[in-house]
């Protein structure tokens, strides 16, 4: 069975809204507004693309990062990289010529079943909604976080509000740099 990892940039109360500048929401790009750059904080980044060897995404985050990510050196690993998006709407037609394989998962089964397949890790970048259906369906395996010291109040969270039994989580790595920023990797405990 293949390793689901959620992978997010998170604020202390749970936003993971816009952390890049995407439009629309109060306090968008908040990652570096007044954020010292630390370059070790991000040497998890890097770690996914060489480990991973699949991407999931939801509509909204492959529609934000299909248009960019294609061209960006620092994302070169993902171009090649299969990639799924979970939609009921996005057709095939709506997909980039630019950015590798790319097949569109109608559903939740789809993306169990995916797991269920040979290979290695799935990465899912964004894709707050998407989270919340993949917790909910025990599919996820790995968190990796990177908890910036910000309280941002309104904006989607990256964990399900739904009304569930507890779901333990076991640290297996951490790490705490000089501008505030933690790097969590949690493995959920089934």
């Amino acid at each position: 069975m293949r390793t689901l990892i959620s992978t997010a940039f998170i604020s202390l109360d749970g936003v993971v809204e816009a952390p890049g500048g995407e439009p629309g929401y109060r306090n968008s790009g908040w990652t570096f507004k007044d954020i010292e750059f630390v370059p070790e904080a991000f040497e998890i980044k890097g770690r996914e693309q060489q480990e991973a060897t699949a991407m999931l995404l939801g509509r909204t985050s492959y529609e934000a990062f299909s248009p960019v990510w294609p061209d960006m050196e620092e994302f070169a690993h993902y171009r090649t990289m299969p990639k799924y998006v979970v939609s009921t709407t996005l057709t095939d037609q709506d997909l980039v010529a630019n950015w590798g394989r790319t097949t569109v998962l109608r559903s939740l089964d789809e993306v169990a079943a995916l797991k269920e397949t040979e290979g290695g890790p799935i990465i899912v970048h964004g894709s707050a909604t998407l989270n919340h259906g993949l917790s909910d369906a025990g599919l996820i395996d790995r968190y990796h976080l990177l908890v910036y010291p910000l309280l941002l109040g309104a904006g989607k969270r990256l964990f399900s509000t739904t009304d569930k039994d507890t779901q333990k989580l076991k640290l297996v790595e951490h790490e705490v740099y000089s501008n505030g920023l933690q790097k969590q990797v949690l493995d959920v405990v089934r």
